[in-house]
């Protein structure tokens, strides 16, 4: 979800609200039609839901877990507010840097859109579980199927040093509750 130009492969499905070759729907992420209830195994989006504001972001999330199928995994990766505020704090990190992860800016349709919220990985953590999803765990970028898709999820301070620097993605996944 949210794939923006990044092609994963024909394993993928790939769904964007921009205007790319590879999609396989164009949608606002909020209602996706195409896709039938409980059809997939594992939905995916990295440094997406924060363009949407909290309350947004519910219809998203439901519309996502609607897609799911029972035990699921949804991938989220947005981000990490808590230790982008610690690199600035310990000015390790200055405003500028921070500016882009916190606040986002990318172009869509002609105009711009902006990351509406942020969140650290109890506020997702409490979302997530209102929604209906458990087992709320962080994950390591490395051991997934993406891995070798350089996307947001692999964001470092300093920028690209994943050997050296700092994740400044919060990485969290969970699955769908079955009620």
């Amino acid at each position: 979800m949210g794939c923006g130009w990044r092609n994963f492969g024909s394993d993928w499905i790939h769904i964007d609200g921009g205007d790319y070759e590879h999609l396989d729907f164009k949608s606002n992420l909020v209602d996706i039609p195409e896709l039938e209830k409980e059809t997939a195994d594992l939905i995916y989006a990295s440094h997406v839901i924060e363009y949407f504001d909290r309350n947004e972001v519910l219809e998203v999330l439901l519309e996502w877990r609607r897609i799911l199928k029972p035990n699921g995994t949804l991938r989220l990766a947005v981000p990490n507010f808590e230790v982008l505020s610690n690199l600035y704090l310990k000015k390790q990190i200055k405003l500028d840097n921070v500016l882009g992860p916190l606040y986002g800016k990318m172009e869509m349709d002609g105009s711009f859109i902006y990351h509406k919220t942020t969140y650290d990985f109890y506020s997702l953590s409490v979302l997530l579980n209102s929604l209906g999803f458990e087992d709320i765990r962080l994950y390591d970028w490395r051991k997934t199927e993406h891995c070798q898709f350089d996307d947001h999820s692999q964001a470092y301070f300093p920028h690209m040093d994943k050997e050296n620097g700092t994740l400044i993605s919060l990485n969290v996944e969970c699955n769908k509750r079955e009620f």
